[in-house]
């Protein structure tokens, strides 16, 4: 059983999806681990550590050569795995509503791709969702990002030459980034309160120390989907969320967005007539910016400023914190192929659950429910 991990070559992923740690588990379970040159220099782990963990390390061609599952972050380029064995499985976050396209080419190689972020939210798949595992990192980057645009300090501070009063901070969508971005604004001393579609959100909040902001007596307060998701909203909903942030808004000094819906673009809730209401030199920071933007006006990829508020658009937050997004993927990888392993066949073998959700590729087909609906 060959393991293959590929170096990222999307534009800003800095991640990996092995650390030498988990390296040496999969040895560990008896398979071999090659690992392409360079694959986490940009994670700041060196050729040399993953040598020492046991890994071969060797070029892109000799790294798939005959691998049976191929590691990445991000899904690699179809083209670029030749070599590797028929039916030999992808297991990365394939992006497989945004790169329908690639998805296709998987096939027709023969592959059997495995969507990360599909993974089930369920309590024995929690070890290896790459979506919390980075959301979480997101959630306390999108904090960080906030204080360094922001010209003031977030804490209040009491001097002999006056007082500094404390940040206003309201966190938009409490998911795990949602939930990070409280515990971290929180940490930093701002005032911090947070809103969400879901009723059960209310409690966490609260239990982080923050303000709860809901709409009550509205029929679709539950906004739970299936696996702990948010879902659409009503319209006669979205009319009185809106009103409700739109005053909360006006006396933010930090705002954090952090809504997204499954396959969807994600949700706007912040438009520009609100971002006019702030305060000059607030900042929004839109952790959503990839799938549409959460704000009206934000760029992904860019910091822009409308009616003097700035809009913080970066794209792969996780990517940003590089060493530790990638310790905890490899993590997450690790714990789904350990999971699965089977000692005699000395290969993973995936039961139905968890296979028939983010197995999108089999048999030269997509056969992933949710990319055939």
């Amino acid at each position: 059983m060959k393991i293959a991990v590929v170096k990222e070559l999307a534009a800003g992923e800095r991640r990996v999806a092995a650390s030498p740690e988990t390296v040496k588990k999969y040895i560990a379970l008896g398979a071999q681990v090659s690992v392409e040159a360079g694959a986490g220099l940009t994670a700041s782990v060196s050729d040399a550590e993953y040598a020492a963990a046991g890994a071969t390390v060797a070029d892109r061609a000799a790294t798939v050569a005959g691998a049976d599952i191929i590691l990445g972050v991000q899904g690699p380029d179809p083209a670029s795995l030749a070599g590797a064995k028929p039916g030999a499985w992808i297991a990365a976050g394939l992006n497989p509503f945004g790169e329908r396209a690639r998805v296709d080419a998987y096939a027709a190689a023969g592959f059997e791709a495995l969507a990360m972020e599909f993974m089930p939210r369920i309590t024995r798949a929690q070890s290896m969702d790459i979506l919390s595992s980075q959301s979480n990192l997101s959630g306390y980057k999108a904090v960080l990002d906030a204080a360094a645009e922001y010209g003031k300090a977030f804490p209040m501070m009491m001097t002999a030459a006056g007082t500094v009063s404390a940040a206003r901070a309201f966190i938009m969508g409490v998911g795990v980034a949602g939930l990070q971005a409280i515990a971290t604004a929180r940490r930093l001393g701002a005032q911090v309160s947070a809103t969400d579609v879901r009723a059960a959100t209310k409690e966490q909040i609260e239990s982080l120390g923050a303000k709860a902001i809901f709409v009550e007596k509205v029929a679709g307060i539950e906004g739970e989907g299936t696996g702990g998701y948010a879902t659409e909203m009503s319209d006669e909903y979205k009319a009185a969320q809106a009103e409700l942030v739109s005053a909360h808004i006006a006396k933010q000094d930090i705002v954090i967005t952090t809504a997204l819906i499954p396959g969807r673009p994600a949700p706007r809730l912040i438009t520009d007539a609100q971002i006019a209401t702030m305060k000059p030199g607030s900042v929004i920071v839109d952790l959503a910016v990839e799938q549409g933007g959460n704000v009206e006006g934000a760029v992904a990829g860019e910091v822009v400023t409308i009616h003097g508020v700035k809009i913080v658009g970066h794209r792969n937050v996780p990517s940003r914190l590089a060493t530790d997004a990638s310790a905890l993927f490899s993590r997450n990888l690790y714990n789904f192929l350990s999971a699965f392993w089977d000692k005699e066949k000395n290969a993973p073998v995936l039961d139905e659950e968890i296979g028939n959700a983010i197995r999108l590729t089999q048999g030269g087909k997509v056969v992933n429910e949710r990319l055939l609906g």
